[in-house]
């Protein structure tokens, strides 16, 4: 795997991570947030995904 390539995953890593505990915070029922606060951790939330989902583009792309 070149380093290159290697970075990619640790960064995916990171953002799948990162992505995991946004959800978390969305969906979990034992810590009902204020509304404005609920909607911009769901665009944080869908912002991530679209970064993920484009860096794990690449990292196949950098494998290739």
């Amino acid at each position: 795997m070149s380093s290159t390539a290697s970075e990619l995953s640790t960064i995916t890593s990171s953002l799948e991570e990162l992505s995991r505990r946004l959800s978390s915070l969305v969906e979990s029922p034992d810590s009902p947030l204020e509304s404005e606060v609920y909607a911009e951790l769901v665009a944080a939330e869908r912002t991530v995904g679209t970064l993920l989902r484009r860096l794990q583009r690449i990292s196949r792309r950098a494998r290739s």
